[in-house]
């Protein structure tokens, strides 16, 4: 299933609505590798690809709410790519550092490290957005952190 485009691309901002399953995550990451090549970010796409495909999974694992879709945003801001999952569940993520043993729950933690910051707000509407901003230096380089 493609995803509906509920905003045209003006070259900053590309909000892209997803069905709530695990083909919305590879999907997903095809569209921001498009769009930041677009972009010319071509240097933040594996650290980008990375962190969307923990946030969009965890709002496909944790984030379901019937017939609710889930909404990305990528955002090309001042020396910042950010990227938001909004979803329609009230729970909210919460980072821990999983045991040795664990098959998961690298996840977030894997986003603060590969993020210069990251959070969860509020929206219009139900739900939250997660979200985290990767640094983008003026000649498209990617940093981790500040």
């Amino acid at each position: 299933m493609e995803p509906a485009q509920v905003d045209p691309m003006d070259g900053e901002t590309v909000i892209l609505r997803w069905a709530q399953g695990p083909r919305s995550v590879p999907m997903a990451r095809r569209r921001l590798s498009g769009t930041l090549e677009r972009w010319g970010l071509e240097c933040v796409v594996e650290g980008a690809s990375l962190v969307l495909s923990e946030l969009l999974t965890n709002a496909v694992r944790h984030g379901r709410v019937p017939g609710r879709e889930i909404e990305t945003r990528f955002a090309r801001l001042p020396g910042v790519l950010r990227i938001e999952v909004h979803d329609a569940s009230e729970k909210r993520p919460m980072m821990a550092l999983p045991s040795d043993c664990a098959g998961g729950g690298w996840g977030l933690p894997l986003v603060d490290v590969l993020a210069a910051k990251w959070g969860v707000s509020d929206r219009s509407g139900p739900g939250k957005v997660v979200w985290a901003e990767l640094v983008i230096g003026e000649d498209g380089v990617g940093a981790v952190g500040d």
